[in-house]
């Protein structure tokens, strides 16, 4: 008996903490399903032209997030969230942002697997209204984001990572990111950006650098920045890129600038954006290529973009936009989210009619 009440006791015991957690911490359930259907043809130069048809499922997710406040001004914060694949089924657990974490007076730390400062670029002229994904997303030629990590992208997320995002004071706030990738080389990735964003102006800056990423002793650096105004009924964006690879034979440099329109539409949005990749620079050889991205004439890139969004309700949304890509002579660029086979040359171009539904 006396041997029950101490198992009893210590059961109790244990059991109280648990009860007051459950009971401080909020969690909870969202997501978006966002499928489309595409019609994409590829216009390459060596004749053949193959026209695909294709659902795809365009960052569609869920996740579990929740807080528990910790008391002084503390608050303990973590996210879980996970692909899902509409077209095909199945999803990726814990594959998209994905962390521990607190928050205070001194701004936000997490750890875990998440995108970089880097990319929060991408918002301020980006295709907000399609919630820039599909082959509709504007970094297709940006931070040359249809390229992973260990090929040279810069629109990825970053595994391994530390971040701190400072507290907004007076509209600006500031970002950091440690990723240290545990290879055999040390390999790792910093990045950092400063972001301004009230009344109708928003604005950001960024740089990112990935240290024997694509392999030792290389390093490849990007820099960003990009501003928005609001007029009322319609925004107008711009932004600038420029990118810097170590290659055996010297360095390739690449400068981007894009474009972008946001207007009202009646109930809708209409959204347009240009962007051009000039053609790749810097000492390393004729035809050193990372990606899309090559050295010498005839390697830039154009994107044009138009779509329009209109809301079925405050979680229901119906978007259709046209994409095309015109890849100069010896520029090899494709979309990004769903990327299409494309060669060197190719001009690829697509119809997207999608639907999006938050929760």
């Amino acid at each position: 008996m006396t041997r029950k009440l101490l198992a009893l006791a210590a059961a109790s015991a244990f059991a109280m903490p648990l009860n007051a957690y459950a009971q401080s911490t909020e969690v909870a359930l969202y997501g978006q399903m966002n499928t489309s259907l595409e019609a994409i043809k590829g216009r390459q130069d060596d004749g053949v032209n193959p026209t695909v048809f294709r659902v795809n499922s365009n960052s569609s997710r869920i996740g579990i997030r929740g807080t528990e406040s910790l008391g002084g001004g503390l608050t303990a914060i973590f996210q879980i969230e996970s692909s899902v694949a509409i077209d095909a089924g199945g999803s990726t657990l814990g594959g998209r942002d994905t962390y521990l974490g607190l928050a205070g007076r001194l701004g936000t730390i997490r750890v875990g697997n998440f995108l970089a400062p880097y990319d929060d670029i991408h918002v301020v002229f980006g295709n907000v209204p399609t919630l820039t994904t599909s082959i509709l997303s504007t970094s297709a030629l940006w931070a040359q984001g249809t390229s992973g990590k260990a090929t040279g992208g810069f629109d990825a997320r970053l595994p391994n990572s530390v971040r701190w995002d400072s507290p907004t004071v007076s509209g600006l706030n500031a970002s950091l990111q440690y990723s240290s990738l545990e290879t055999a080389n040390h390999a790792s990735i910093f990045s950092v950006g400063g972001f301004y964003n009230r009344g109708p102006l928003q604005a950001g800056i960024a740089y990112e650098q990935n240290n024997k990423v694509r392999g030792d002793n290389v390093n490849d650096d990007a820099f960003s920045l990009a501003g928005s105004y609001s007029f009322g009924i319609a925004e107008m964006g711009a932004v600038y890129e420029h990118l810097k690879y170590d290659t055996p034979s010297g360095s390739l440099k690449r400068d981007f600038w894009g474009l972008s329109v946001t207007a009202s539409a009646g109930t809708g949005v209409v959204y347009a954006f240009y962007g051009h990749a000039a053609d790749g620079k810097g000492s390393a050889a004729a035809g050193t290529r990372i990606t899309g991205l090559a050295k010498g004439a005839d390697t830039s890139s154009d994107q044009w973009e138009l779509s329009y969004t209109y809301p079925l309700s405050k979680r229901t949304l119906l978007y259709a936009g046209y994409v095309k890509l015109d890849n100069r002579a010896n520029a090899s660029y494709t979309f990004n989210i769903n990327p299409y086979p494309t060669a060197i040359g190719g001009k690829p171009e697509g119809w997207v009619l999608g639907a999006v539904h938050f929760f």
